[in-house]
């Protein structure tokens, strides 16, 4: 594959893997944060701008970070919303955002300093009460998704015009990761009073990026927050992001030219990227997890044994196999084995064993099988990790056929309308674990579709994992926590996805992240 002098360092396995040029500053609980801008980055882009094409998997199921329900929203947010606290790509450490320092001055208590001088995209001031307005927003409207992010805080204090106190009901030292994310990204409160529930298509944030139209299921398009509170403009001019749902129809694009990059491609695409000649390839570990959601709240899937029988039917050796060319992970929980948290033990549950399955099945009432209402996606990558998955099924006599259709669609109708028994999606993963379980398993959580109560002794664990900074007694919960999930059989998780894209030889300095979602705050074009 072509290269040259576009800060790349090394290649491995066909693949171009791009230096980490951004500024990783280490944040403790009292992190300051010095924001001198890449000078060097800067001084070799020049005027160059452009704008950036990108070729996307999904339609976002909403613009709002409160409001919206898919984890593919994410690359369309992280650009318009600048988050109360960021996060290193390789490790997802906690950095500072808007959020310049921040501290527990007790175990109960946490406090943001906001860095002063920051606007949103329409002018209005982000200071202390902008910041209480989401917060507050995030954590009690009933049209917020991600209320559950922010469980653990009883109330939101403005203590001074550029600092904010988090008065907790328990000890919680995830939040600052949790502000990484959706519950972080803050709105403009002017926007949000203006625009009301059509929020949901008129955002208004303060991040590199000014939102200027949606073209539902076609486009998205951006343009440069020329008053951006970062030392470093932003690199580009503008992103479009054209909506492509089918990752061959993806990576076609970027071959042709018609986009500049495309993320989220399989790994049956790693030799064409290899062999393209017209593109590059940058690929990295991730924690986004391809999973069956169980919505056990009715039928056979109510009972554990059931659940169980399903994860002893899956052969994901020969899944990631057949299905990601082997660019992947086998899954045995929600984290993968590299991660800090990562149970060995846990992972030991449910080797592949279809006789086994079959005997819960007859143990659970059901010797000649059960027929459930499957319900997936309708993307090449999908349809054929759903072929794979009834054929194996099939075999321990679990049968039935998907309904399938667009991401947005079908999680739609499975998470907030209860329709199907299980969904075959992903979990796209969060900075913190306690975050996944939490919002994987919580009674009231959106992504727990029968809004079933959690086993006894899940949220005291996770809990119990949010009460202390010490690595290893956070191991100790999230082990339990791991333990309680995978016994129960909550979910079958499937595998662990490689995050793959593919550029074309104008794009500088694309990197991927442990997160599996793109950021391109620090891509440049060379014309």
């Amino acid at each position: 594959m072509r290269s040259k002098d576009k800060s790349v360092v090394a290649k491995g396995n066909g693949f171009t893997l791009g230096r980490r040029e951004f500024l990783g500053l280490m944040a403790g609980t009292a992190a300051v944060a010095s924001m001198a801008g890449p000078s060097a980055l800067l001084a070799k882009v020049k005027d160059n701008g452009g704008t950036l094409r990108v070729g996307a998997a999904a339609n976002p199921s909403s613009m709002d970070p409160a409001t919206g329900g898919s984890g593919s929203d994410h690359v369309f947010l992280f650009p318009v919303f600048a988050t109360l606290v960021d996060w290193e790509y390789d490790t997802l450490k906690a950095i500072p955002g808007l959020a310049k320092s921040w501290e527990y001055p007790d175990p109960q208590t946490l406090v943001l300093n906001i860095r002063e001088g920051v606007t949103f995209h329409d002018g209005t001031t982000l200071d202390a009460e902008a910041v209480k307005f989401n917060l507050d927003r995030n954590r009690t409207d009933p049209r917020s998704n991600i209320r559950a992010d922010l469980a653990s805080v009883e109330s939101v204090e403005v203590s001074a015009p550029y600092q904010v106190k988090l008065n907790l009901k328990a000890p919680d030292t995830s939040l600052p990761l949790v502000l990484s994310d959706r519950a972080g990204m803050m709105v403009s409160p002017s926007a949000i009073k203006k625009f009301g529930e059509d929020s949901d298509r008129n955002p208004v944030g303060a991040g590199p990026m000014k939102f200027v139209e949606w073209n539902d299921g076609d486009s998205i398009t951006l343009e440069r927050n020329p008053d951006y509170w970062k030392n470093e403009r932003p690199l580009v001019d503008g992103i479009t992001f054209r909506i492509i749902t089918d990752s061959s129809t993806r990576l076609r694009s970027v071959m042709s030219g018609q986009n500049d990059l495309a993320y989220q491609l399989e790994g049956r695409q790693k030799p064409l990227i290899e062999r393209g000649g017209s593109v590059e390839g940058v690929s990295g570990s991730t924690v986004y997890c391809f999973q069956i959601y169980l919505n056990h709240s009715k039928g056979p899937l109510s009972n554990v044994k059931v659940r169980q029988a399903l994860n002893y039917a899956i052969d994901r050796e020969a899944l990631v196999r057949a299905s990601m060319h082997g660019a992947g992970e086998p899954a045995y929980m929600n984290l993968p084995s590299s991660h800090w948290a990562y149970d060995a033990d846990v992972a030991k549950l449910y080797p592949y064993d279809p006789d086994k399955a079959r005997q819960l099945l007859t143990e659970a009432g059901y010797p000649d099988g059960i027929d459930l209402d499957m319900r997936g996606y309708n993307d090449q990558g999908s349809v054929q990790r759903q072929e794979i998955l009834m054929a194996m099924l099939k075999d321990v006599g679990i049968r039935g056929r998907f309904k399938t259709g667009t991401i947005s669609d079908m999680s739609a109708a499975y998470f907030a309308r209860g329709e199907g028994d299980f969904l075959v999606s992903a979990w796209t993963g969060r900075p913190d674990p306690s975050l996944t379980y939490a919002l994987l398993y919580a009674g009231d959580s959106y992504f727990n579709a029968g809004k079933v109560e959690p086993p006894e002794g899940l949220m005291d664990a996770i809990r119990a994992s949010r009460s202390t900074n010490d690595i290893e007694e956070r191991k100790k919960a999230f082990s339990t926590v791991q333990r309680i999930v995978m016994e129960n059989a909550l979910v079958v998780p499937l595998a662990f996805r490689q995050d793959i894209m593919a550029h074309t030889d104008k794009v500088n300095n694309l990197q991927t992240n442990l997160l599996g979602k793109p950021k391109f705050e620090h891509v440049y074009l060379e014309s």
